[in-house]
């Protein structure tokens, strides 16, 4: 949803909401990209999830399962493990960065279809040139991964710069994200169950993308549980408040560079990148639901 109000109703807070709802699209594509899988494969990285681990965490260089599990937060950790550090015995970070950008380009190319004309350049330059100034209006302090990949160099053209500016400010807000989560006491399993009882999406299709078992997923309910969070599993009005908490802590966290644009800038971009993400959407480069829980952009 685009928040595209002023004054009494616009807030720097709810933008960061919005935008991501508008923004996520053009990174997440990564996620779901033959292209990408294909990239991963050609570099002799072995399945899915190594390519997952080793593409998102190549910032950080050779990255540890560790610091992994801390930065990604809500994954089984024998789940990392089965991918990291080997994939760097397959693979350099900097070849992975590579790989990782090619295939996103590439799938979003085919999604977007033909941005010749010259009003349509000028749309995609624009609006990537508003997402780099909302990236600069964050601060490093306390996001690791948002740090790291700040110091990528940037595409040079219009639909990579894009690309590179709305995957910043994703983990930007997920940095922030996995605060909040540390913030309300949750751990990584027990913040994939609080998701899964505010009814984003199902358990069967969360717990199998974050690796844990059966098992696992009942005793952080029956914590939850213990805590007044949960009953039956599904959220109690304590349970619902706290993750409200999670929610607004998170958008607050992540509201500086909406506030360094203002209401009417942040508007002019969600109007440029909000036909965009409805046509990667309609060209199903995102499943509904998925496991990031983004909705599709209204």
């Amino acid at each position: 949803m685009s928040e595209t109000g002023s004054g009494s109703e616009w807030s720097p807070a709810k933008a960061a909401r919005s935008s991501w709802q508008v923004l996520e699209p053009v990174h997440a594509v990564t996620y779901f990209s033959a292209e990408c899988a294909e990239q991963y494969r050609t570099l002799g990285l072995k399945g899915f999830w190594m390519g997952y681990f080793a593409s998102r965490s190549a910032p950080f260089g050779e990255a540890s399962p560790e610091l992994v599990n801390a930065t990604f937060f809500n994954f089984r950790p024998s789940m990392v493990q089965r991918a990291l550090p080997d994939a760097w015995a397959h693979a350099s970070p900097a070849a992975v960065i590579d790989a990782r950008r090619e295939g996103s380009m590439a799938t979003l190319s085919t999604l977007l279809g033909d941005l010749s004309s010259s009003s349509e350049r000028a749309e995609l330059a624009e609006a990537a040139d508003l997402a780099e100034r909302a990236v600069d209006a964050c601060a490093v302090a306390g996001r690791p991964l948002f740090a790291a990949l700040s110091a990528l160099d940037r595409p040079e053209d219009p639909l990579g710069r894009l690309w590179h500016a709305a995957t910043l400010l994703r983990e930007h807000r997920g940095d922030g994200h996995v605060v909040a989560n540390v913030a309300a006491g949750l751990d990584g399993l027990q913040a994939n169950a609080t998701f899964v009882a505010t009814g984003a999406v199902p358990r069967e299709r969360l717990q199998a993308a974050r690796g844990w078992t059966d098992e696992e997923w009942n005793v952080a309910e029956a914590r939850l549980t213990v805590r007044g969070w949960l009953e039956a599993g599904s959220l109690t009005t304590a349970g619902r408040a706290g993750r409200q908490q999670i929610e607004d802590l998170t958008d607050e966290l992540a509201a500086a560079p909406w506030a360094e644009l203002g209401p009417e800038v942040t508007a002019r971009l969600h109007e440029l990148v909000l036909p965009l993400a409805r046509r990667i959407v309609d060209g199903g480069g995102i499943p509904f639901p998925n496991p990031i829980g983004v909705p599709p952009p209204a």
